[in-house]
């Protein structure tokens, strides 16, 4: 018997698969798809995602295989450079394509460990005191201790689990893809110039070696799950544009919709949702993968506490009480970006005030930290603004903070080197650095990296230290 199974080996899956590793965790991750995704999508990697990709010794791999940009102009397409000073040693987005994050991350998973099945659809489920029991459509059954579904939008496992997925249905799609075109680029551009006044999701820009990202809105909403055709594109673009470009020889065609849904509930006993398969909401600021990756780090910590038998009695259940609210907010500003898109008069009037606003260093702060995650704040309790927030990658005496977590485990820094984590050195590190560059003298970090205790009492220390990695081992 496994103790994880994880339904779903995309960014998310991957992910989790990995952190449970971390702990010795044994992991199987079910893939109904016998190939890894082959287009070539670019994803963006936000701030937060890229900090804790430093966390775990992966960012240099993945620096190598992306492209940075700058960090400006992501809330609703506005134009709007990222003021100085971002609390962040990773103040950048990263483009790179989805098969080679893909593809990293579940090398990452299997080089500590985790078996992955591909082929394998999961077809039902059952659970009872003891474990989870998946049956597979070809009729096998696995048993787990525990299961999470990372099965994106349509996901079986939140279906089969009966949980509610309310929200809003997709209202318009959009139709995505990567193709060579028939004419000179200075007709491409001059008829962008002219269709961006009226329509907002509507472009053909060239994206090396002779191709073009080409987004252009579809006919309407499609119940189909497969991707669209080229014909489509071409109806479409002779729609809007007049003229379908000449598009040829597509590298790949997909669509997306506006639909904007939450699940109800992230864990029903032993079975816990993460990812796409518990929130869904429009692309607009490229959260969703991140926001996936970071479901995964709250929750792959936690898990492998509670199977490795020391986590206090509630802590699995903070997963959802700390990422339902984090999607909630996402898709609220998702739904905000969505509509200052509309070329109506109203929503442009409404784009034009916030485009003034964020000449203001602050709104356009908040806003980035925002869409890239490093503002969020846990709610740990009263204390200082730090608390519940992640720290940054400081320097330390050993070299960079998040070089100190890649094991996954917990770390005090300690400033006033009279402090120790005692019975708890086999889940917690410990640091003592007086020149760290912190205006607090003692944090206590999660493996997250959020920050879980400030303050310079080791009775107080203590306390924290069984909130939230239990009982000390002597």
């Amino acid at each position: 018997m496994f103790d994880v199974i994880i339904v779903g080996c995309g960014p998310t899956g991957a992910m989790l698969a990995a952190e449970l590793r971390l702990h010795d965790v044994r992991v199987l991750v079910l893939e109904k798809e016998t190939e890894p995704v082959s287009f070539v999508r670019i994803v963006s990697l936000h701030m937060r995602s890229l900090e804790l990709m430093a966390m775990r010794g992966l960012l240099e791999r993945i620096l190598e295989r992306g492209r940075r940009r700058p960090v400006g102009g992501i809330f609703a397409a506005i134009t709007k450079p990222a003021p100085e000073g971002l609390d962040s040693a990773h103040a950048y987005l990263l483009g790179i394509p989805q098969p080679v994050i893909n593809h990293l991350l579940e090398n990452h998973a299997i080089d500590l460990g985790a078996q992955v099945r591909r082929g394998c659809a999961v077809a039902d489920l059952e659970q009872d005191d003891e474990g989870v029991t998946v049956e597979l459509a070809g009729g096998e059954r696995l048993r787990a201790r525990y299961l999470v579904g990372c099965d994106g939008a349509r996901s079986t496992v939140r279906k089969r689990l009966g949980v509610g997925f309310p929200g809003e249905p997709a209202r318009s799609e959009t139709l995505m893809g990567e193709m060579q075109v028939g004419v000179p680029q200075e007709e491409i551009a001059a008829k962008m110039a002219e269709i961006s006044q009226t329509h907002g999701s509507f472009w053909l820009r060239p994206f090396g070696e002779g191709a073009y990202s080409v987004l252009v809105p579809a006919a309407g909403v499609s119940e189909r799950a497969e991707p669209p055709t080229l014909e489509d594109f071409k109806q479409q673009l002779r729609t809007i544009a007049g003229t379908d470009f000449g598009v040829h020889s597509p590298r790949w065609l997909s669509r997306f919709g506006d639909a904007t849904r939450l699940a109800e509930r992230y864990r029903v006993g032993r079975v816990l949702l993460a990812g796409d398969a518990a929130h869904i909401h429009p692309p607009i600021g490229g959260q969703g993968l991140n926001v996936g990756v970071q479901d995964a780090f709250n929750l792959g910590w936690k898990m492998a506490a509670q199977i490795r038998g020391w986590a206090p009695e509630t802590l699995l259940d903070t997963y959802q009480a700390e990422r339902h609210p984090v999607a909630e907010d996402v898709l609220e500003n998702t739904r905000a970006q969505t509509e200052l898109l509309s070329t109506e008069p109203g929503p442009q009037a409404v784009r034009r005030l916030l485009t003034e606003l964020m000449d203001f260093d602050e709104v356009n702060r908040h806003l980035i930290e925002k869409i890239t995650a490093i503002g969020i704040r846990y709610d740990f309790g009263e204390g200082p603004d730090l608390l519940g927030r992640r720290l940054r990658d400081i320097d330390v005496k050993q070299g960079h903070l998040y070089g100190l977590l890649h094991r996954g485990r917990g770390l005090l820094l300690d400033r006033t080197e009279r402090l120790t984590v005692g019975g708890w050195s086999d889940r917690v590190d410990y640091l003592a650095d007086p020149a760290a560059v912190l205006d607090v003298p003692c944090v206590l970090l999660r493996p997250d990296g959020h920050v879980a205790w400030i303050g310079d009492d080791q009775q107080d220390l203590d306390d924290h230290l069984s909130r939230w990695f239990g009982k000390p081992a002597n």
